[in-house]
């Protein structure tokens, strides 16, 4: 039988689905599952075993072109390739109209998907004729997703474990090589990853830089500084200079090469943001805060990971941008972050 997963971003939310692999395959073996997913996170997806083939959105550089000649060609490639397929059951797990029209696209006669409770956008509700819904016990965004798998194939064997995330043999030698030729070979390391997608789920620098000299001291792990854009960069150079210059600020790499860093780590720590689910999926031990959005919800489960939650009363507020900000950050004190490292490292 084939299927086919829609899930096509963020990386957060790819993260997410990767149970719903091991929960196919624990219902029927010879399922043969395929994957619909933007470009930037196919590497995610690329190493694992469970995942026959992948189909590739390059939407950002179809925006890029402005849907020229050549990017329509290859957006209808694309719809003509999931058609071909002739999929069993498509399992949207998105839940927008963007997904829905790839659902649609497949002519599959059982396309599961979300209600009203669940869709992020109405169109979506036409692509599918499975819908499932979502109850108060659905909260977590685990739970979410593993709604319409389980309701399309009942009696599979799940678990609340996040991932599992593969790394390369190829990419795993190559950051050991990394690693010595930092002098960080054989060393205890903890990855701090100060960015965020939105403001109010940032940390202060200085906050940063405290708990960077506690580690240290307390624990003796090696502090690595990762980072995305350029205004990330700027932060660890201040996390690096205020903490007293010994942590390793590593370079930008590709999601490869993080994952296979995440892995080599005996802590991860950050905010609500793609690189703890990734490390969480990798069996890395996690720490994690969160401020503007809820740690049941987005946290990763288990007993590897500690989830430190913002104590403020309007936490979670859902907000991108607050008056309360440098309030709110405060909120995740030092204190509570080192106990949580200890008890993650224990």
């Amino acid at each position: 039988m084939k299927i086919l997963i829609v899930k096509a971003s963020a990386l957060g939310d790819v993260v997410h689905a990767l149970p719903v692999l091991p929960y196919l395959k624990s219902a029927s073996a010879n399922l043969e599952i395929d994957w619909v997913v933007e470009e930037p996170f196919a590497s995610l997806l690329s190493a694992n075993p469970m995942v026959h083939h992948l189909h590739i959105l390059r939407t950002k550089a179809w925006r890029k072109a402005r849907f020229s000649a050549r990017a329509r060609r290859e957006f209808f490639e694309l719809l003509g390739s999931l058609r071909r397929e002739r999929y069993d059951v498509v399992l949207d797990l998105q839940g927008n109209m963007k997904s829905g029209m790839l659902t649609l696209a497949t002519h599959a006669p059982l396309r599961y998907g979300f209600d009203r409770s669940g869709a992020r956008e109405w169109p979506n509700l036409l692509a599918t004729n499975r819908k499932v819904t979502l109850s108060e016990a659905d909260y977590h965004i685990m739970d979410r997703t593993m709604l319409a798998p389980m309701a399309a194939f009942p009696g599979g064997k799940r678990s609340d474990a996040p991932g599992p995330l593969f790394v390369a043999p190829k990419i795993r030698e190559e950051m050991t090589r990394d690693l010595e030729e930092r002098g960080l070979s054989g060393k205890k390391t903890t990855v701090f990853h100060c960015g965020a997608s939105w403001k109010t789920k940032q940390w202060e620098n200085a906050l940063w830089a405290e708990l960077a000299r506690k580690t240290e001291e307390r624990f003796g792990l090696r502090i690595i500084l990762t980072w995305g854009g350029e205004a990330e960069h700027a932060d660890c150079r201040i996390i690096w200079e205020t903490s007293g210059k010994t942590a390793t600020i590593w370079p930008r790499v590709g999601i490869p090469q993080m994952a296979a860093l995440l892995e080599s780590a005996s802590v991860v720590v950050g905010g609500d943001t793609g690189l703890i689910h990734m490390a969480a999926a990798l069996g890395t031990p996690t720490v994690s805060f969160y401020t503007a959005t809820h740690s049941l919800r987005n946290g990763p489960r288990g007993e590897k990971h500690r989830l430190v939650q913002s104590n403020l009363p309007c936490s979670p507020c859902l907000r991108r941008d607050c008056r309360r900000l440098p309030e709110c950050r405060a909120s995740i004190r030092v204190g509570d972050m080192l106990e949580a490292i200890a008890a993650a490292i224990a």
